[in-house]
């Protein structure tokens, strides 16, 4: 995973009013983005097993793009690639912790397939001030979605904290 941790990567992190082990059940769940994904048209699972799990992402826009797990910790988080089939991959790690009894932290960091063959100084301003936003935003609006669906045992509104240029 060298190659994609060398990348510039994006971290966003939330406190759950939830214990470890309801918030690992949420996420660790076949299809859990059709319920916590404000920018997820389609979450189906393609391979859900206990050493492989695959799913598929339709996104509001209709962009499809294939999740592999290739780290499945349980009640600990998760590492997979992201992207479209046979296209470019991002890296992502979920990260779970337990905080008190009733209190557990989520977080995500995505090392983005954008710009990795650009030379690392040349890449600093347009990833600072383009990728970096977006990529929070898009971080913010996923973890707040869990955060919802824990609190509301409801399915996450779509566009839900408003639209995202590149997923809805």
């Amino acid at each position: 995973m060298d190659e994609y941790t060398k990348r510039r990567s994006v971290t966003k992190s939330i406190v759950l009013d939830a214990d470890q082990s309801i918030v690992w059940q949420l996420i660790s769940s076949p299809g859990h983005l059709n319920h916590v994904h404000p920018f997820c048209q389609v979450n189906k699972p393609v391979f859900w097993e206990e050493n492989h799990h695959q799913d598929e992402l339709i996104y509001l826009n209709g962009m499809h793009y294939i999740r592999s797990f290739v780290n499945w910790i349980p009640m600990e988080g998760y590492d997979l690639l992201i992207g479209e089939k046979d296209g470019p991959q991002s890296y992502v790690v979920w990260k779970l912790k337990s905080i008190s009894e009733s209190k557990s932290q989520l977080t995500i960091t995505v090392f983005p397939f954008m710009m990795e063959k650009w030379p690392r100084i040349a890449s600093y301003i347009p990833f600072s001030f383009w990728v970096k936003p977006r990529l929070t935003n898009y971080l913010d609006s996923v973890l707040s979605g869990i955060d919802f669906f824990i609190q509301n045992g409801e399915e996450v509104p779509r566009n839900f904290k408003g639209r995202h240029a590149w997923f809805s």
